[in-house]
């Protein structure tokens, strides 16, 4: 059973520290969390992040985190979940648990009729650009390798990002987690490469011509990732 905490617009340094704080002190017996919040405007960076994929940050903070990948940003109207597991506990290992969280983002944009679509070897969900609605296979979405074969660059023709997910797993317990762009200022996009990606578009609900408001997004995708992430 997760415990839902709706946190509001809060500072992305502060949160972070109470991620870090819950994961280094909970026990075997305390609930899973899942933290729900919109932040003000920040540039975060990954353990793998290089500098070169910050363009031009300006006047918006770059924090250092110890997620996986790269750089991305935060703003409002942007619903960011962080969901606090004990991954040994729910019975599940960290790659089953990204797809569920990709799942979770999915169901969330199917309600609003939305088809959002993998990416064989970039994590977060993508959307079609030209017919956001669409429910035909991607040719770049993830399918078995044969042995011998290298998995290909991923490739986002046609695509636009929607949702980006970055974790961290400590002692089997994960933080970080994942941000769905609902009706959000996306300029700060532009003065980085999203997730490490020189030239990966990123979109959000309102510029797919999806009208939607921030709480009933973040009361959706709470519900699904809830649903999803269940043992």
């Amino acid at each position: 059973m997760l415990t839902l905490r709706a946190l509001g617009l809060v500072d992305y340094v502060p949160t972070y520290d109470a991620m870090q704080a819950f994961t280094a002190e909970r026990g075997t017996d305390m609930p899973d969390e899942l933290w729900i919040c919109e932040h003000p405007p920040v540039f975060t960076q990954g353990l793998a992040g290089r500098g070169g994929h910050l363009l031009a940050t300006g006047e918006i903070p770059v924090v250092q985190t110890n997620r996986g990948g790269q750089v991305t940003y935060h703003g409002p109207g942007q619903v960011v979940a962080y969901p606090l597991i004990d991954l040994q506990r729910a019975g599940y290992y960290v790659k089953e648990y990204v797809y569920r969280i990709e799942e979770a983002v999915i169901r969330t944009l199917a309600h609003v009729g939305v088809t959002g679509h993998r990416v064989a070897g970039a994590p977060g969900i993508y959307v079609r650009l030209d017919d956001p609605g669409s429910h035909a296979l991607l040719p770049q979405r993830p399918q078995k390798t044969q042995a011998g074969h290298t998995s290909p660059e991923p490739d986002f023709t046609g695509l636009g990002k929607i949702a980006a997910l970055g974790i961290k797993v400590s002692r089997h317990c994960t933080y970080h987690g994942v941000a769905l762009n609902v009706a959000m200022d996306l300029q700060p996009f532009e003065r980085i490469n999203p997730c490490g990606y020189q030239g990966l578009q990123t979109v959000d609900l309102s510029t797919i011509g999806v009208v939607v408001s921030f709480d009933e997004a973040a009361q959706f995708l709470g519900h699904q990732l809830s649903a999803t992430l269940a043992p």
